[in-house]
C-alpha cells in the first residue's frame, strides 16, 4: 500500500508540472493588456506573444523605451500593437490604461499584467514614511485591484483570463521586504478570494497567480548584488512559462519550479523554511544595504 501511495504521488506530481496541455495557437489574435512592459519580464512577455500573433496594447511609464519594444513586436510579427505611457502610481491612471485598451482593441483585452516596484526601503523606513508607503501600496497592489475592475465586465463578457505576475517574496516571506512582500502577500489575499468569489457564481473568468523568483535583468542584479545568492533565473524562460499558465488557464504558475516547495514548506515546516531562505541571503549585507 506505501509504494501504491507513493507511485500515485509521483504521477500526480508529475502531472501537475508538466501536462498543461498550452496550445500556442490558442493565443494568435488574442487581445492583451500588459502593463509593465518597457523592461524585464514584462519586455519579454510582449515578445512572446507577438510572436504568437496576439494584439497588444503595452503600457509603462517610460515612452522611449515603450516605442522600442513596440517596435520589436511588430517585426516579430504582431498584427496590432498599441502603446499608452503611464505610471500606476497615480490612482487615476489605471482607468485611463483600461479605457484606452478598449478603445483600441475592443471588449475584453483577457490579460491585464501590472507593473511592480521592487524592494526599495527596510520594513522600519517603510513604517515611518508615508510617502514610500503609500507608492509602494498603489504600484504593488492598489493598482492591480483598479486594473482588475474597471476590465472585470468586459473580462466576464467574453470568458477571458487574468494573469497576475507576483514574487516568491508575496508567498513567503523574508528579511529586509517588508514594503514589497506586504504589498505582494495582499495580492495572493485578493486574487484568492476573488477566484472563489467568481467560482461559486459560476463567473467563467480564470485567474492565474504567478510566482516569480529573481531574473537576470540589469536593475535586478544591481539591487541585490552582495545580498541574494540565489541564482537568477533568464527572463525570457519566465516570461514563457507565464503565457503557458495563462494560456491555459492554470491556477497558478511557479517559476523556477523549485519555488513551489518553499510554498510549501511555508505553512508545514516553518523553521527549516527560515533555514532554506537564509542560505539564499547575505544577511550581513542586507542589513548595511
Amino acid at each position: 500500500m506505501k509504494v501504491l501511495l507513493l507511485a500515485g504521488l509521483g504521477a500526480l506530481f508529475f502531472s501537475y508540472y508538466w501536462d498543461d496541455n498550452f496550445d500556442p495557437a490558442s493565443l494568435q489574435g488574442a487581445r492583451v493588456l500588459l502593463t509593465g512592459a518597457s523592461a524585464g519580464v514584462g519586455e519579454e512577455l510582449a515578445y512572446h506573444y507577438a510572436r504568437l500573433g496576439s494584439h497588444l496594447v503595452l503600457t509603462a511609464h517610460t515612452e522611449a523605451l515603450l516605442q522600442k519594444v513596440v517596435g520589436n513586436c511588430r517585426k516579430l510579427g504582431a498584427p496590432k500593437v498599441f502603446f499608452i505611457a503611464a505610471d500606476m502610481a497615480s490612482p487615476e491612471v489605471p482607468g485611463r490604461v483600461v479605457q484606452f485598451a478598449l478603445d483600441k482593441l475592443g471588449p475584453a483585452p483577457p490579460r491585464p499584467r501590472p507593473p511592480h516596484q521592487g524592494p526599495a526601503s527596510p520594513g522600519l523606513e517603510f513604517l515611518r514614511d508615508a510617502v514610500t508607503r503609500s507608492r509602494h501600496l498603489q504600484v504593488n497592489f492598489l493598482s492591480y485591484v483598479q486594473l482588475t475592475s474597471l476590465a472585470l465586465p468586459s473580462l466576464t463578457d467574453s470568458k477571458g483570463s487574468l494573469v497576475v505576475v507576483s514574487s516568491l517574496l508575496g508567498h513567503v516571506p523574508t528579511s529586509f521586504s517588508s514594503p514589497y512582500s506586504a504589498a505582494k502577500f495582499a495580492l495572493d489575499g485578493f486574487f484568492g478570494s476573488l477566484r472563489r468569489e467568481l467560482d461559486v457564481q459560476d463567473v467563467n473568468v480564470a485567474i492565474t497567480m504567478c510566482i516569480l523568483g529573481l531574473r537576470d535583468r540589469a536593475s535586478t542584479a544591481e539591487e541585490v548584488r552582495g545580498v541574494a545568492r540565489a541564482k537568477a533565473a533568464p527572463g525570457p524562460k519566465a516570461a514563457l512559462a507565464v503565457i503557458r499558465g495563462g494560456a491555459t488557464r492554470a491556477p497558478g504558475v511557479f517559476y523556477p519550479r523549485r519555488l513551489h516547495l518553499l510554498g510549501l514548506l511555508r505553512g508545514w515546516l516553518p523553521h527549516p523554511k527560515a533555514w532554506f531562505i537564509r542560505q539564499e541571503l547575505n544577511v550581513t549585507a542586507a542589513a548595511t544595504a
